[in-house]
């Protein structure tokens, strides 16, 4: 064997090297925003179609919040918003459509002390999905019943349901999510929920 066809051998070995560990580390890559993003992940990889593009994507939302000042809410503050989220949950018996409202707003204001910027609503997700991409579905999911509200298409228990997402979203940003939460009006406790599923099997 010839000294220049060991060099092209050799050539083709280190470049398939450098091609696996390419590979692999775009693979941890992945996998670490997938494990650190989980739903929002898959929900961005469908809207893109591309692993990289979402990788890209969720990298540079990562990176933006980052240079945001999110901070905790001091107690005092904390203890403020909790009891402003029971009277609006408490408002949902008479008058469920304004307490959809004011959740929708309260989350705002609680993003709004905590450094979140509130503009659009798309970036607002996109912004709490990197520090809390567990409930970020709940905001979509609550956004979208709020705006068939408008169109005057939810029915109360689609008012209801935008209640328990907003609460989801709500104590998560408060840092202090609830084990028992008060029940929205109508919402069956935990237990007979449970108890209600495995009927129905």
């Amino acid at each position: 064997m010839d000294i220049q066809l060991m060099w092209i051998i050799a050539a083709a070995v280190v470049v398939a090297l450098i091609a696996v560990a390419l590979v692999v580390a775009r693979g941890r890559r992945s996998a670490r925003l997938r494990q650190r993003f989980g739903p929002e992940y898959e929900r961005t990889l469908r809207e893109t179609g591309d692993v990289r593009k979402t990788d890209s994507a969720l990298q540079a939302r990562a990176a933006r919040v980052e240079r945001l000042h999110i901070r905790p809410l001091s107690p005092e503050d904390a203890q403020r918003f909790t009891e402003r989220w029971r009277l609006v949950q408490a408002q949902f018996v008479d008058d469920p459509k304004a307490a959809v409202t004011e959740a929708d707003r309260l989350v705002g204001e609680v993003m709004h002390m905590r450094g979140y910027p509130v503009g659009a609503f798309e970036q607002r997700v996109e912004d709490i999905s990197v520090d809390h991409p567990d409930v970020v579905m709940n905001y979509r999911a609550a956004r979208a019943i709020a705006e068939a509200h408008a169109r005057g298409e939810a029915t109360t228990e689609d008012l209801r349901q935008a209640m328990v997402h907003y609460r989801a979203l709500y104590a998560d940003l408060l840092g202090q999510a609830p084990v028992r939460p008060a029940p929205i009006p109508g919402e069956l406790p935990a237990e007979r929920t449970v108890a209600a599923g495995r009927g129905r099997r």
